[in-house]
């Protein structure tokens, strides 16, 4: 009998936010894909601002979901820092990939500084700023790093995806640094814009600025969370 996996989804659940009705219809569909039985629980990000490694030690797997700013910051922050360092199967979408960049940045490039112009407007440091065209529910064609996780996954190095509600993105002053280091720029959209980043020492640390979640609606099984969820198998 398989093992069962548990999931954490690092958010502030909201039935009236499309993708956290999203997430589990397409976890439930590449978990049964697989054979793989499951438990999902969602962490409100406050009860992660205090003894982060006791809260998450149970889980194989972690997603940041989509819905910003978040109830806790601090508390976002100190769950994508546990799964980066744990080397715990990560995910973030939309919000959790913006919160990646900055979790990054602060904890290992040493921006303490870095914030996101959403919920810090007035920050001296936003490694996330305003995209300069919002991206609210549009469908894009992105190009894969040749090589990468994320291009592994797919099989392919150009896809077309979908955003939800997004207005947020890597700031391209800070480009350069996620070109150097570990956290890596692995897919650009159209425009050359940096939409995917990956860790690449780890087994799986993928942030992505689309929603994969939203093929569940179509009844597809996103080949990223499949890989997700095989990950965390492993």
């Amino acid at each position: 009998m398989n093992k069962v996996i548990h999931i954490g989804l690092i958010g502030d659940y909201d039935q009236e936010v499309t993708a956290h009705r999203a997430i589990p219809q397409a976890i439930e569909l590449a978990a049964n894909e697989l054979a793989c039985p499951f438990e999902l629980e969602w962490l409100a990000t406050p009860l992660l601002e205090q003894q982060t490694e006791q809260m998450l030690s149970k889980y194989q797997a972690l997603w940041a979901v989509p819905a910003t700013p978040y109830a806790s910051m601090e508390g976002a922050l100190n769950g994508i820092k546990f799964a980066r360092e744990q080397r715990v199967p990560f995910l973030g979408t939309c919000g959790g990939y913006q919160h990646m960049i900055i979790e990054y940045a602060r904890n290992v490039l040493g921006l303490t500084e870095a914030d996101h112009a959403e919920s810090n407007p007035a920050a001296s440091l936003k490694v996330v700023a305003p995209l300069a065209c919002s991206l609210n529910e549009q469908t894009n064609t992105f190009k894969l790093h040749p090589g990468s996780s994320i291009a592994k996954i797919y099989g392919k190095n150009e896809i077309v995806e979908q955003y939800g509600i997004c207005n947020y993105g890597l700031n391209a002053e800070f480009r350069h640094l996620f070109e150097q280091g570990e956290l890596r720029i692995t897919g650009v959209d159209s425009n050359g814009e940096a939409r995917i980043i990956e860790l690449a020492p780890h087994p799986f640390f993928i942030g992505t600025l689309f929603q994969p979640e939203r093929s569940a609606f179509k009844n597809i099984i996103h080949p990223l969370i499949s890989a997700f969820l095989q990950a965390a198998k492993a």
